[in-house]
C-alpha cells in the first residue's frame, strides 16, 4: 500500500535542465521488480536509457533510467523498499552535460574530436565534399521533416562503371552523439590514409562507401539547441500534440510489433505507418534505388559496446546467422586489438532484446546481406553523455572493426 501511496503524484514534463537528475542502473532479480519498473514507468516520467522501452524489462537485465530530481526520494524509498539491488551511474546529469561540451577556444578548423553542432557539420560536408573530386562527392537524398538537407557522402575512386558499395548512417538516434562523431572520422580517415594504408586504398579503388553523417538531423540539432535527451524525429500530426517517432522503429521489418510502441508519446514510437518518417523514407528510397550495388549497410549507434545484426524484430535466426557471427567476431576482435575494449556480437533480439522495425532488419530482407549495428562505447558509465575525451579512442578502434567487416565484403561480394 505504500507503494501505491508514494505514487500518487502527477507526471510532469521533463525540463530541459537536468540539474539534480540522476541515472540509475537497476538489476531487477524476481518479478515484483520488474512490475515495480513498469509501473513506476507509467505513473511517473523517466527516461529509459536501456532497454529503451520499459516493456523490455525482465528479471536479470541490467535497466538504466534518468530520474527527475522531483522523484528522487521516492525513487529512493522504492528501491529500498523493494530490496532490489541498484546503484547510480551518473550523479548530476546536468554536471554529466556540461563536462561532455569543450570548454576550450573553438578551433578554426573542423575538429574531429569535438561534438560538433549540425551547422558545423553541414559546413564540413560542402568543404570536404569538394576537397578531393577523385575520391568523395556528394548528393542531397531528401528533406528532412524541418526541411533540412540529407547529405549523403560517397566515398571511392572514380569509375566508369558502377562499383559494389558499402552504405553507412549515424546519428539514426539524436542524443547519441559519438555516433555521429564516428562518421565524421571515418570520412577523414578514408581520405588521408588513402594512397597509404594498403586496405583502404584496396577497399574505395574496389568499392564505394556512402556515408550519411547524420540520419535524424532535426532531432540532433534539437540536442545542441533545447534537449540534450531528445531521440526522436521532429514531426508533427495534427491530433497529437506529441512530437516525432523512432526513426529506428519505422522501418518495414516486423512494423511495430515486438520491442517498438504505438503510443505516440513514446520514446520508441513506430511512427503512424512504416516510412512514416520522411528521413526513414529517404534513406529506404535510396538504398531500393541501389539494391543491385549495396552489399553490405551498416549503422552506428550507443550505448553498450555491442556489434548486432538481424533479427531484432523476431527471435529466429537469419539464413546467414554462422557467417554474419563470425564476421561480426572477428571485426570485435580487431576493434578490442587497440585498447582491450570488449563488445558482445550477436542478432539483436537474443543478444539484448527484440525491437521491431529497424533499419538493419530491413535492409537484411531487402536482400543485403551483410548487415550490421554497432552499439559504441560505453556500457553505462557515461551512457549517452560520453566525454569528448573518449571521442578518438573510440573512433580509432571503431576504425578496425569497420574496415574488417568492409575488407570482408570486398572479398566475398554477391
Amino acid at each position: 500500500m505504500k507503494l501505491l501511496l508514494l505514487f500518487g503524484l502527477v507526471a510532469v514534463a521533463l525540463a530541459d535542465s537536468f540539474e539534480g537528475q540522476k541515472v540509475f542502473r537497476l538489476k531487477p532479480a524476481i518479478d515484483e521488480h520488474v512490475t515495480l519498473i513498469k509501473d513506476l514507468a507509467q505513473k511517473i516520467e523517466v527516461d529509459f536509457w536501456r532497454p529503451e522501452n520499459p516493456e523490455l524489462v525482465t528479471i536479470d537485465i541490467d535497466v538504466d533510467i534518468r530520474v527527475p530530481a522531483i522523484y528522487l526520494d521516492m525513487v529512493n524509498t522504492l528501491l529500498q523498499q523493494s530490496e532490489m539491488e541498484h546503484e547510480i551511474l551518473i550523479e548530476d546529469v546536468q554536471v554529466a552535460v556540461e563536462a561532455q561540451e569543450d570548454t576550450g577556444p573553438s578551433p578554426r578548423a573542423h575538429s574531429y574530436t569535438n561534438y560538433n553542432s549540425w551547422d558545423k557539420i553541414q559546413a564540413w560536408i560542402n568543404s570536404i565534399a569538394s576537397s578531393n573530386s577523385n575520391l568523395i562527392s556528394k548528393q542531397v537524398i531528401g528533406n528532412t521533416y524541418e526541411g533540412r538537407p540529407m547529405n549523403l557522402l560517397k566515398l571511392g575512386k572514380k569509375s566508369s562503371s558502377s562499383k559494389p558499395a558499402i552504405f553507412m548512417d549515424c546519428g539514426i538516434h539524436a542524443r547519441e552523439w559519438i555516433s555521429t562523431a564516428f562518421c565524421q572520422w571515418f570520412v577523414k580517415e578514408a581520405l588521408s590514409t588513402y594512397g597509404q594504408d594498403q586496405q583502404m586504398t584496396s577497399l574505395l579503388d574496389q568499392m564505394d562507401v556512402y556515408v550519411l553523417p547524420v540520419f535524424n538531423i532535426d532531432g540532433y540539432d534539437y540536442t545542441h539547441k533545447s534537449n540534450r535527451m531528445w531521440r526522436k524525429t521532429r514531426s508533427r500530426k495534427s491530433g497529437s500534440s506529441c512530437i516525432g517517432a523512432d526513426p529506428n522503429r519505422n522501418f518495414d521489418a516486423g512494423w511495430c510489433t515486438l520491442g517498438a510502441s504505438s503510443n505516440p508519446c513514446s520514446d520508441t514510437f513506430c511512427g503512424f505507418k512504416p516510412e512514416s518518417e520522411i528521413e526513414a523514407k529517404n534513406v529506404a528510397n535510396f538504398i531500393r534505388n541501389n539494391k543491385a550495388s549495396i552489399k553490405a549497410y551498416i549503422t552506428v549507434h550507443s550505448y553498450s559496446q555491442l556489434l548486432l545484426f538481424p533479427y531484432s524484430y523476431s527471435y529466429k535466426l537469419a539464413a546467414d546467422h554462422s557467417e554474419l557471427m563470425r564476421v561480426a567476431e572477428g571485426a570485435s576482435a580487431a576493434l578490442r586489438s587497440l585498447y582491450g575494449t570488449r563488445y558482445t556480437s550477436g542478432p539483436g533480439a537474443t543478444t539484448i532484446y527484440p525491437a521491431a522495425g529497424g533499419s538493419d532488419d530491413w535492409a537484411y530482407d531487402l536482400g543485403v546481406k551483410y548487415s550490421y549495428t554497432f552499439e559504441l562505447r560505453d556500457t553505462g558509465r557515461y551512457g549517452f553523455l560520453l566525454p569528448e575525451s573518449q571521442i578518438k579512442p573510440t573512433c580509432e578502434e571503431t576504425m578496425l572493426a569497420v574496415k574488417y567487416i568492409a575488407s570482408y565484403v570486398q572479398k566475398n561480394l554477391y
